[in-house]
């Protein structure tokens, strides 16, 4: 039987979301964990620096969708209680459109940490993820992820994940600050990140306007088709893989 993936690609390139990962496990566990534990989170961190200057990011991002015609919730920085809420609310609205604020990201990574390390969160895989993992560790394939979720929060998924410790088959991590996932020059960047050419590089997404992207970029493409993900048209044009078992599975 012939596999989708090419014995050319050097290397793999993985969404999550719909890709390794149920959809579920994001929509239903991880984005409500993080609007659950919001506001607990930031009374008990606000003061530090790192999250202070997050602060400063999701305000000036207001500002700036405010500038764009957008109606947002309300701002003030003093007194201290008005400034988390204005934070909190503002942080709520992102999550309620599903925006991929950098910043948003970045904060949810650090409240779904503490969820991790509670032992309340486990890192969902479908069951070919570590098989796959392992056999192209040992086909010498290095292997990156590419998600909206920040670089901790993708680390902390396959840390402690449902199949165990999955980071030490995995190189490279990249989140929105090489680009937006529908834009090719953000591809164009990860392969200069990986020391390769984008055309040696097999990026596997449920998107097809992120597979758009990066076929643009010169990337090999494959249509992740999971249980639960949401229906594509049957006119997408990209050939499909139904398990990772399919892709770079080389006999001998």
């Amino acid at each position: 039987m012939t596999t989708p993936g090419s014995a050319e690609a050097g290397a793999i390139l993985l969404d999550i979301e719909g890709t390794t990962t149920p959809l579920a496990f994001v929509k239903e566990v991880l984005f409500p964990y993080a609007r659950a534990n919001l506001r607990s989170h930031l009374e008990v961190h606000a003061g530090a620096g790192e999250y202070e200057q997050l602060f400063t990011q999701l305000r000036d991002e207001r500002m700036s969708t405010l500038r764009g015609g957008e109606t947002v919730t309300p701002w003030a920085d003093e007194p201290r209680s008005a400034r988390l809420s204005s934070v909190a609310a503002y942080v709520e609205w992102l999550m309620d459109r599903d925006r991929k604020s950098t910043a948003l990201k970045e904060l949810q990574g650090w409240i779904w940490e503490e969820g991790y390390r509670r032992g309340e969160l486990v890192g969902d895989v479908f069951p070919d993820v570590r098989p796959a993992l392992h056999r192209w560790h040992k086909q010498d394939l290095a292997v990156g992820i590419f998600s909206s979720g920040s670089v901790l929060a993708q680390q902390l998924l396959f840390r402690h994940s449902s199949a165990g410790d999955l980071t030490s088959f995995l190189r490279w991590y990249f989140d929105t600050r090489v680009g937006p996932k529908v834009e090719a020059e953000s591809y164009r960047r990860i392969a200069e990140s990986m020391g390769m050419s984008p055309q040696g590089i097999l990026f596997l997404s449920d998107v097809t306007r992120e597979l758009d992207a990066a076929r643009t970029a010169g990337m090999q493409v494959r249509l992740a088709i999971r249980p639960g993900n949401a229906p594509v048209p049957s006119d997408h044009g990209y050939l499909e893989i139904r398990s990772l078992d399919e892709v770079m599975k080389r006999s001998g």
